[in-house]
């Protein structure tokens, strides 16, 4: 049964990776970084798979073996949150705004100061 939760929750987070690959105000490699941990329980299979993903694999592996984001997926990632914030202002306005910047800080902040 725990293997099934698991699965499910796995899945649950490559879902949320794969809309953050869209939207740029939503990080992907911390939700494949969590689907990895679940399918590391459940289906060592599906958790190969995303290790040998040509894009998302390097990523998840430098984090898994050494704790570490590169500077490119770094700049990257707080770029694409700050462009969603800009977008959520020209669209959507007060309050969402504000929800778009302490976004933008919380995890811009936490990706900044990871090790390289």
């Amino acid at each position: 049964m725990r293997r099934h939760i698991y699965r499910a929750c796995g899945f649950l987070f490559v879902g949320l990776g794969a809309i953050g690959a869209f939207l740029p105000i939503m990080p992907t490699v911390p939700f494949l970084l969590l689907a990895v941990y679940f399918f590391a329980r459940s289906s060592p299979e599906l958790e190969q798979k995303i290790l040998d993903h040509p894009t998302w694999g390097p990523q998840v592996r430098d984090w898994r073996e050494r704790r570490a984001i590169s500077r490119r997926a770094k700049t990257m990632a707080i770029g694409a949150m700050a462009t969603g914030a800009v977008v959520t202002w020209y669209t959507l306005g007060a309050p969402w705004y504000y929800i778009s910047i302490a976004i933008l800080v919380i995890a811009g902040t936490w990706i900044a100061t990871r090790n390289e």
